[in-house]
């Protein structure tokens, strides 16, 4: 006989799945975290519950689970991926998914596809369509562009908004449109922080609704990209003179909430103003969404503070101050433990159990670990493991259980992209163009290196065995000669 199914369980677990693609504990590898483009699947699976006998009941739920992993491999709806951490497999899954190994701009490029003017922002991937942003070099004009997968031809490319006055950015590291687009069905949300939010509609390109009026100086330029939750677009505006995170209605643009950083500000002056205009202040960290025994709460990191919240009010649950400035590293959340580098100066990587409220005092961090986190580039996880590259070209290993390092090795270039996990390797790339592709494992293994023309800002994207690498200047299709 089968074993019964807890009707009322599987309810909520769909019921928390429609939520945040996120919500399954992310210290438990053996479990599928769904994608909201299953939950219609899902929907149809509890209807069916109440009509057909319980063999058939499991019969279809395998089914289901089965489709469930199918998309979750061949879409990548956030910047990070999937499972937001930088992991082009479910945790525990151990199939491949058939990756390239080598590549140049005469082998195993599908296509490539010139990019207008010029965006960091990384590649989304929804049902066929790939999302990027890009703007004018000094700011004026601001475009999002929708790519087919397939055939890499521009499907849309429209300026969204315009700024007569953008501020200067002062360097050539950043640029005017960073943050990445995240998607759902039927929906494309691109962001270039204060200056525009938008939704477009993915199937007939109708600009559903924009904001203009979120007020905050980047100063260097905007960096956090916009995340779902539920009903909401949530942003993150950390600049020299605002620095808060807001909740909008997905369906209108309309602010819900707001919620005012509240770290204790390591930046004053003997005039008790902030220093170099509160340059310290700013930061470009995307938050995440995680489930604490079956409670939502983001996870997020600014200047000289981590903070956790709850996504659907915007309440702060808890802070732990910090020591560093201006990051713009994912938080990470594995066995327990969230674990975020805090920055620039005395910038560390740290963890603790996000399961406290009110101020958190030091005792409450699990480790530490002081020069080991990257200040740019986001790590990726694999089985307890967290590899990182740092803009300075250090690669590094880490245990998540307590930060022991495991090893470190010195690649070479400078580095702006987040890191990939993807069958059993770590892609890192360069902003001059190279690509090290590593083993993901307790030693380091060097496996190959390629180089494109253009260099990359932009971290990279997968579908099924595909690549997807923005580079300056054109985004590009890699996959295997001779796979579909």
């Amino acid at each position: 006989m089968p074993e019964p199914i807890n009707l009322r369980k599987t309810l909520e677990t769909f019921g928390r799945a429609r939520l945040q693609p996120s919500l399954f504990r992310g210290d438990a590898p053996q479990e599928r975290r769904p994608t909201s483009t299953t939950f219609s699947v899902h929907c149809s699976v509890v209807s069916l519950m109440l009509r057909i006998n319980m063999r058939e009941t499991a019969a279809v739920l395998l089914l289901s689970f089965c489709s469930l992993a199918a998309s979750a491999a061949a879409d990548w709806p956030d910047f990070r991926g999937p499972w937001f951490d930088g992991r082009a497999t479910a945790p525990g899954q151990t199939n491949r998914l058939g990756l390239p190994l080598h590549w140049s701009e005469t082998e195993n490029v599908k296509w490539k596809t010139p990019i207008p003017y010029r965006g960091w922002s990384s590649p989304v991937i929804l049902n066929g369509q790939i999302w990027v942003t890009t703007a004018t070099p000094e700011g004026h004009d601001f475009f999002a562009l929708c790519v087919d997968q397939q055939s890499g031809r521009i499907l849309f490319n429209q300026k969204l908004f315009h700024c007569d006055n953008p501020e200067s950015l002062g360097n050539d590291l950043n640029c005017y449109a960073s943050p990445s687009p995240v998607l759902e069905p039927g929906r494309a949300y691109v962001s270039f922080g204060s200056y525009g939010t938008a939704c477009v509609d993915t199937g007939n390109f109708k600009v559903l609704w924009q904001r203009d009026d979120l007020p905050c100086r980047h100063y260097r330029g905007p960096g956090s990209s916009p995340i779902l939750f539920s009903n909401l677009l949530i942003l993150t505006l950390d600049g020299v003179d605002l620095q808060y995170v807001a909740g909008l209605d997905k369906s209108t643009g309309k602010t819900v909430w707001k919620t005012d950083r509240a770290a204790h500000w390591k930046d004053l002056g003997a005039d008790g103003r902030p220093m170099r205009e509160g340059d310290a202040r700013k930061a470009y960290s995307t938050p995440i969404i995680i489930d604490i025994d079956g409670i939502p709460q983001m996870l997020s990191v600014a200047s000289y503070a981590a903070y956790g919240y709850d996504p659907a009010t915007g309440r702060q649950l808890w802070m732990l101050s910090c020591e560093g400035f201006s990051p713009a590293s994912r938080p990470i959340f594995d066995q327990g433990l969230a674990i975020f580098a805090s920055g620039n100066g005395k910038g560390e990587l740290l963890a603790l159990r996000p399961d406290g409220q009110g101020e958190r005092p030091a005792s409450a961090v699990v480790w530490r670990a002081a020069h080991a986190g990257p200040t740019r580039t986001s790590g990726a996880l694999d089985n307890g493991l967290l590899f990182m590259v740092n803009e300075g070209g250090a690669a590094s290993c880490i245990q998540t259980a307590d930060g022991a390092a495991v090893w470190r090795e010195r690649i070479g270039g400078e580095y702006s992209a987040s890191v990939l996990y993807g069958d059993g390797r770590i892609y890192a790339f360069s902003q001059e163009g190279k690509s090290t592709v590593f083993k993901a494992g307790r030693a380091y293994e060097p496996l190959a290196t390629n180089q494109l023309a253009g260099g990359f800002m932009s971290s990279p994207a997968v579908s099924g065995g595909a690549l997807y690498l923005r580079t300056r200047t054109d985004l590009y299709r890699i996959e295997e000669s001779g796979a579909r």
